[in-house]
C-alpha cells in the first residue's frame, strides 16, 4: 500500500500517522520528493483502513499495489535511486562504464588492464577473484590473492573495484571492494542476499540465467528489506533455445524495469553474447534502450585468458567502444563520467 502525503504536512498529524501505522505491525518506506512524500507500507496491509487514512487532511491519495516487491517498486520511490560507488554515481541520468578482465590472473595483468580501461574512460574496475564455473576443473580464480591484487590495482589507478562474491563466509575479505557483484548463479542465494543487505556496500545484482523480471526484483527486495538500498541491477542475458550466442540479451527488460523500479540498470553485453565481435553493437543497443551503464570484459591478451577470452575486448577495442557510446549518449540525454 502507498500513501501519498501532501506537501508540507502538519508535523503532529504526520507523526501520529506514522505511529499508528507502525502500531499495526507495519514497516514504512519513506520517499520525499519536491512536492509530495510517498509512504510505502510493508507488511500485511489488510489491517489498514483505507477510508480512514484517505479522510486525513494531510493525505492526498491511498493506493494498493499488487506487485510483491515493495522497496524496489517505483510506486514506493518515484524518483530514480542514485548509487554512489567510490565517488561515481549510477542512475539518475548518469552513465558509468565498468571494465576489466573476467578473472584476475596476475599483478601485471590486472594493473595493465586497469590503467588501459581508465585511460579509455572506465570509472570502475571489474575483475573476478572468485569464479563460479560450470566445470569443477576450470580455473576458479585466485581467490583471496585475487582480492589483494584488485586492491593493488585500486591503489595504482585510484579506480574503485567491483568483484563477485560466491560464498557468504568470504564477506569479511571484501572490505576493500567498492561494489560487490552477485552473479547470475547466486541471484536466488537468499541467505547471501540477506547478509549483503546488512552491509552498507553497493551491490551489483545480475539477472539469473532463467529468471523472470519479477524474480529478479524479488532478489533485489531480499537485499533492500535488510536495510541496504544501494542495489544496481545488471541484465546479462537469459538462456533460450538460440545456440549461436552464449545467452540472449533481453534489452526489452530495460524499459520494463524503468517502469517497475527506481533502481539503476546496467547491461553486460560480454556475458550475454559470449563473442567479442558482438559486444560493440549490443553495447550501442543497450545505450539506446536506456541503460545507466555497461559492464565490459577487457583483457590485454584475450587469446591466453584463463577464462572467457572469446568474449573479451582488447584495450584498443574498448577505447573505440567508449567513443562510439559517447556519441549515442548525447542523443539519449545521458552523460558519462569523465
Amino acid at each position: 500500500m502507498i500513501i501519498v502525503v501532501k506537501n508540507n504536512p502538519d508535523k503532529k498529524q504526520m507523526d501520529n500517522l506514522v505511529k499508528w501505522i507502525k502500531g499495526l505491525g507495519l514497516d514504512i518506506h519513506m520517499s520525499k520528493g519536491d512536492n509530495t512524500t510517498v509512504m510505502g507500507l510493508i507488511g500485511d496491509t489488510s489491517v489498514v483502513d483505507e477510508d480512514l487514512i484517505r479522510s486525513l487532511d494531510i493525505v492526498e491519495s491511498v493506493k494498493r499495489i499488487q506487485e510483491p516487491f515493495k522497496n524496489a517498486n517505483r510506486k514506493f520511490h518515484p524518483d530514480d535511486t542514485v548509487v554512489n560507488v567510490g565517488g561515481h554515481l549510477f542512475g539518475g541520468g548518469h552513465f558509468q562504464l565498468i571494465a576489466g578482465p573476467c578473472s584476475v590472473e596476475s599483478e601485471d595483468q590486472i594493473v595493465t588492464v586497469a590503467k588501459a580501461v581508465k585511460a579509455a574512460g572506465a570509472t570502475v574496475l571489474r575483475g573476478g577473484a572468485y569464479k563460479p564455473r560450470t566445470s569443477p576443473y576450470a580455473f576458479q580464480g585466485l581467490r583471496e590473492e585475487g582480492l589483494k591484487l584488485l586492491s593493488l590495482a585500486k591503489r595504482e589507478t585510484g579506480m574503485p573495484v567491483c568483484t563477485e562474491i560466491v560464498d557468504v563466509r568470504t564477506l569479511p575479505l571484501f572490505e576493500d571492494v567498492d561494489l560487490i557483484q552477485v552473479g547470475a548463479r547466486n541471484m536466488q542465494n537468499f541467505e547471501l542476499l540477506k547478509e549483503l543487505g546488512r552491509t552498507d556496500k553497493p551491490i551489483l545484482l545480475k539477472r539469473g540465467m532463467a529468471a523472470t523480471i519479477e524474480e529478479w526484483l524479488m532478489s533485489a527486495e531480499y537485499i533492500m528489506s535488510e536495510g541496504n538500498a544501494n542495489v544496481i541491477l545488471c541484465e546479462r542475458g537469459i538462456r533460450t533455445f538460440e545456440p549461436y550466442t552464449r545467452n540472449t540479451l533481453d534489452l526489452s527488460a530495460i524499459p520494463v524495469l524503468r517502469d517497475l523500479t527506481h533502481l539503476p540498470i546496467l547491461v553486460d553485453p560480454s556475458h550475454a553474447s559470449g563473442k567479442a565481435k558482438l559486444v560493440l553493437p549490443l553495447s550501442l543497443a543497450a545505450v539506446g534502450a536506456g541503460a545507466d551503464g555497461l559492464e565490459i570484459e577487457v583483457h590485454n591478451d584475450p587469446v591466453h585468458a584463463l577464462s572467457d577470452g572469446a568474449q573479451s575486448l582488447r584495450p584498443e577495442q574498448f577505447a573505440d567502444l567508449v567513443q562510439r557510446t559517447d556519441v549515442l549518449l548525447t542523443v539519449c540525454g545521458k552523460e558519462r563520467d569523465k
